[in-house]
């Protein structure tokens, strides 16, 4: 009998403390300094998210640098009852927390897959805190459209949400078959499958017209887009290369 494949460890020592009222807005920073780079996860994500976090706190350390991973109302399974706008709205708290409660002299915000919509949103928006960001990471940037084209039930699930919208139905909630994996809107379910909707940012067949109108505000501050190569949730027809190239 084989003994269980060991799993890695990742453990963090650091403070847990609430930027917001809400009982999810909480947040975990690692170091104790000025300067935070905040991550912002994908769908389904929450605390320690990726492998690179642990590294990624001790090297940022070593540059006196703090890491801070927020929870959002959408995080884990919440991402279908939440948006963009609301994920906006609270990376705005925590930044006013950082500033205000923790004299932060500036922050890099650093989103993984979905994440990176939330800090093109944020710096879209163009508030008051957005001031204190110093440059953005766009780490495995993914078009949620084109990963869920490739599934069988997307296209009829498209236009039912494309029907609740118009019957001021966006914030009721889609059947269970459209996205078993948590309860999703008609608005979110539409944002992140439907050409142009909200979440559609980083698609292959946007012109470089729609990337433009889409991302080119990013150019405002130091941005880096890191692609992942291998992400399983890039089909196999992208140009993984090209699409780079045109949203650098």
């Amino acid at each position: 009998m084989r003994p269980p494949t060991s799993q890695p460890t990742l453990r963090l020592s650091g403070i847990l403390f609430k930027y917001g009222t809400k009982s999810a807005q909480v947040a975990f920073r690692t170091g104790d300094f000025k300067q935070q780079v905040i991550f912002i996860g994908g769908l389904t994500d929450g605390l320690l998210a990726t492998e690179y976090l642990q590294p990624l706190s001790m090297a940022l350390e070593a540059e006196k640098w703090s890491l801070v991973q927020p929870l959002l109302s959408s995080s884990y399974s919440g991402y279908g009852t939440s948006s963009l706008k609301q994920d906006a709205l609270e990376l705005d708290q925590l930044i006013s927390y950082l500033i205000n409660k923790e004299d932060s002299e500036g922050v890099v915000l650093l989103g993984h897959s979905t994440g990176c919509q939330d800090i093109v949103h944020y710096m879209r928006s163009n508030t008051a805190c957005s001031k204190a960001v110093r440059a953005a990471i766009l780490q495995a940037p993914v078009s949620d459209r084109e990963y869920r084209a490739t599934l069988p039930e997307t296209a009829d699930m498209i236009d039912l949400a494309a029907s609740m919208i118009k019957e001021d139905k966006a914030m009721d909630l889609m059947p269970r078959e459209a996205n078993p994996d948590a309860p999703i809107t008609a608005y979110r379910y539409y944002s992140l499958c439907a050409y142009m909707g909200d979440d559609d940012m980083f698609s292959s067949d946007l012109s470089d017209d729609q990337l433009r109108q889409r991302l080119g505000h990013m150019s405002n501050i130091p941005c880096q887009v890191i692609f992942s190569m291998g992400d399983e949730y890039v089909p196999t027809y992208v140009d993984k290369r090209s699409l780079v190239q045109r949203e650098g």
